[in-house]
């Protein structure tokens, strides 16, 4: 696996793609993927309908220097797909923790880009993380199957608030012990 440094954040090479950082040409892309219902109701963080604006707000964050997550772009224009299959983050907790959380754009489900993305920021660890946390919602069992299938282990339930579905949601908790 081949990692480079960006002046702001890495760039990691996947199976079939790369990890890129965010790009201003990436909005119209996220835009339309996340404005659909399938993908804003398995984050917590996508507003469904998606507001004008909410696309380059999120650009706009992830690319600032004080940001507390970094982002990246599934792309594969390299090996001729698409310049956005979808996105990952992982989000600075306290002690060396991460929390990793992801979405893949409806076109693309059931191809192993989610299993892909996973693997291959575990295997960068660009956090220098001792431990990824993430969370599913129950409903989303897919999901839940990428973080099992990437070493990560079920610790137990919670709940979190969706955005788009404007209600609290109860949710599957992971670890993945990197160190």
């Amino acid at each position: 696996m081949n990692v480079e440094i960006n002046a702001k954040q890495m760039v990691i090479a996947a199976d079939g793609f790369v990890l890129r950082p965010l790009e201003a040409s990436d909005a119209a892309l996220i835009e339309l993927y996340a404005a659909d219902a399938r993908v804003a109701k398995n984050t917590t963080t996508i507003p469904h309908p998606l507001p004008p604006g909410a696309t380059e707000a999120l650009i706009a964050r992830v690319q600032a220097a004080d940001r507390q997550e970094d982002t990246w772009a599934m792309d594969g224009s390299a090996d001729g797909g698409p310049t956005l299959l979808g996105l990952i983050s992982l989000k600075r907790m306290d002690r060396n923790q991460s929390e990793i959380g992801y979405w893949v754009a409806p076109a693309f489900w059931n191809t192993g880009h989610a299993s892909a993305g996973v693997a291959a920021l575990l295997q960068a660890n660009p956090h220098a993380d001792d431990t990824i946390f993430a969370s599913v919602f129950q409903d989303n069992p897919a999901s839940a199957r990428v973080l099992t299938n990437q070493g990560f282990a079920y610790i137990g339930d919670a709940e979190s608030f969706s955005v788009a579905r404007g209600v609290t949601v109860p949710t599957w908790t992971y670890i993945c012990k990197l160190k």
